[in-house]
């Protein structure tokens, strides 16, 4: 969001869309025991934000930015 404001871009968002939720189940004993089982979750969290007439800035220090590990942005023209 602050590289878009910066470049005086008109933005729309953040808009939450819904969150995903993955269920594993794996088995706690390598044999016959079934009822023992680990679940693990995984939630995937997702936002959107619209970005109205970017400039070749606003997209540049888009693409340059250095996001943590585990944050993915899809930027569609």
């Amino acid at each position: 969001m602050d590289a878009a404001r910066t470049s005086n871009a008109k933005t729309m968002g953040p808009v939450p869309l819904p969150t995903r939720k993955r269920i594993y189940c794996v088995l706690k004993s390598p044999h016959v025991h079934k009822d023992a089982r680990f679940h693990f979750e995984i939630w995937t969290h997702q936002r959107l934000i619209d970005i109205m007439n970017p400039t070749s800035q606003t997209i540049d220090s888009l693409m340059q930015l250095d996001l943590p590990a585990g944050v993915d942005v899809d930027i569609k023209l």
